[in-house]
């Protein structure tokens, strides 16, 4: 039986780590720290539109981490702990205090998309990054996959050697031998003969000083005059685009995924899924299509698609009416049929003008079994077990307290705002983001109550924390919930840390590490890592 945290009913079901049993301990609760952050914004300083981070993907490996921002950019990021150049004394002094925490660095940048406009639809398409995601790596190169709204792009990101030109090395003595205009120019501007080669290997076009007419090689030349080479003395790493996936989504592109064949990867849409070859970007095959005849049917839309973890056949995706869905390829070449649907029915008497808003997913992820997939809804993270479709095994509940404010939440758009979620590489925690830059992590092994609720900055731990509710019998949560929902709406500007709710700081973009406790998580413009 898996836990539920914040007080939330939770079905029966195989726990999610392998090793737990009905009999295990539960694990204990993890210490979250302050690791690093890039970008820190200071006090009272104006953020840009642009800079703000739209989507974080750490690789495989750990090894690299990728994030995206509204101005089109994707910054890489390497571990520095993995490369490590200190000396044995060091190391053996370094092992003695205890290991070392993963830390990382910028790697380099690179702008992936450029603003655009339709004029076949008078639409602007923004350069905005929607998702990233690793691919299979080749060598010593980065592969990596980049969308906004309607374009994808695949990038290679390799290790090249600048190249430059040697100066020229005339005498000096030799203007004092001619006074030509060409001598001098050789003589005071050495550099003017030698063009500096840029970071793709071009020669960069500079100013010809003027021959004179009259001018004559002395006997014998110059003997100082040598002819240039070409010389490397550093590392730069360079982003090409290798392929441009165009022209295939008529509406916003909101999931890419990568197959474990390492051959194929999927693009969805509101209304449609495609599947593409990485080596073809002129053609795609639609392989799921919800758009109605009559565009007045439409009752849902595709919010997210993801791939099994090593199923090459299986995948998954989720729509606005809280439903996941499971195809399987082999079936048919359009999957308008699901082998699996993932539905959680609210009971006719709690239904309100909020319940489809809020039951919306905004993310899947599958754990790197493929067993269990986690959503994110706007009010709940949900843990699924693919072998039971009829109720979710986990519940865990993100901002209860913000339920009597929904009608707020609505005026404001805020109910729109879409929160990803992650698991922990072993499937025994999940992570997802909430308002004021807060993020919440729970547990998932069988009786755990862990659930932190962490602020996104140097002090993670600074805010006070109320103990939460032990899980009960589903009467007794139903109705501590509603006595709960009756004090705050009493003191409407406190939240459960005693606060005030900040909705326009919204951790929306976060990504746990494959295999380490390390969490990743963008606040605006600015990146924290946390560990424990």
């Amino acid at each position: 039986m898996i836990g539920c945290a914040s007080g939330a009913p939770a079905a029966a079901g195989p726990p999610v780590a392998s090793a737990a049993t009905s009999t295990a301990a539960p694990l204990p609760a993890l210490e979250w720290k302050f690791s690093q952050v890039f970008g820190e914004r200071a006090i009272g300083e104006e953020v840009q539109e642009v800079d703000i981070i739209s989507a974080i993907e750490f690789d495989k490996t750990g090894e690299h981490l990728a994030t995206g921002d509204r101005g089109g950019r994707v910054v890489l990021f390497e571990r520095t702990d993995g490369r490590d150049q200190r000396t044995r004394r060091e190391l053996e002094r370094a092992d003695s205090l205890g290991p070392r925490h993963l830390e990382y660095r910028y790697s380099t940048e690179f702008q992936s998309h450029e603003p655009e406009f339709d004029y076949l639809k008078s639409l602007e398409i923004e350069e905005k990054i929607n998702k990233i995601r690793w691919c299979q790596t080749t060598n010593a190169a980065q592969f990596l996959l980049s969308t906004n709204d309607k374009t994808i792009k695949s990038w290679k990101v390799t290790e090249k050697k600048v190249k430059q030109v040697k100066n020229l090395n005339l005498d000096p003595g030799a203007m004092q031998r001619n006074g030509n205009a060409m001598v001098s120019s050789m003589v005071l501007n050495p550099k003017g003969f030698a063009p500096r080669l840029s970071m793709n290997g071009d020669g960069v076009n500079r100013p010809i000083p003027d021959i004179c007419p009259d001018f004559a090689f002395p006997p014998g030349g110059f003997p100082s005059l040598h002819l240039p080479a070409l010389w490397s003395n550093e590392t730069a790493l360079i982003a090409r685009c290798r392929r441009v996936y165009a022209n295939a989504h008529a509406y916003h592109i909101n999931s890419i995924s990568n197959n474990s064949d390492c051959e194929t990867f999927i693009s969805a849409d509101d209304l449609r899924i495609n599947l593409w070859n990485f080596e073809v970007s002129d053609q795609s095959f639609n392989i799921v299509d919800i758009k109605p005849t009559n565009m007045e049917d439409l009752t849902e839309v595709i919010t997210s698609a993801e791939f099994h973890p090593s199923h090459c056949n299986m995948l998954a995706y989720s729509s606005s009416k809280g439903s996941i869905r499971l195809i399987d390829m082999r079936q048919s070449a359009l999957c308008d049929r699901h082998s699996k649907l993932f539905e959680e029915n609210e009971p006719a008497g709690a239904r309100s003008f909020f319940t489809e808003i809020i039951a919306s997913i905004s993310d899947i992820k599958f754990a790197r079994g493929g067993r269990y997939i986690l959503s994110r809804d706007y009010m709940t993270l949900k843990l699924w077990d693919i072998n039971m479709e009829s109720a979710p095994v986990a519940t865990f509940k993100v901002h209860e307290y913000l339920r009597p404010k929904l009608c707020d939440l609505y005026e404001n758009d805020s109910i729109f705002d879409k929160f990803e979620c992650c698991l922990s590489g072993d499937g025994t925690r999940v992570a997802t983001g909430s308002y004021s830059n807060l993020f919440r992590v729970f547990g998932t092994s069988s009786g755990s109550e862990e659930a932190s609720t962490l602020e996104s900055s140097k002090t993670p731990n600074r805010r006070v924390m109320t103990p939460f509710l032990k899980p009960g019998s589903r009467l007794a949560n139903l109705a501590r919930g509603r006595r709960e929902n009756r004090r705050v709406s009493e003191s409407p500007t406190a939240d459960m840390n005693g606060g005030v709710h900040d909705f326009s700081s919204k951790l929306l973009h976060l990504a746990w590490h494959p295999t380490a406790n390390l969490i990743a998580c963008a606040a605006s413009n600015s990146l924290y890592m946390y560990y424990a």
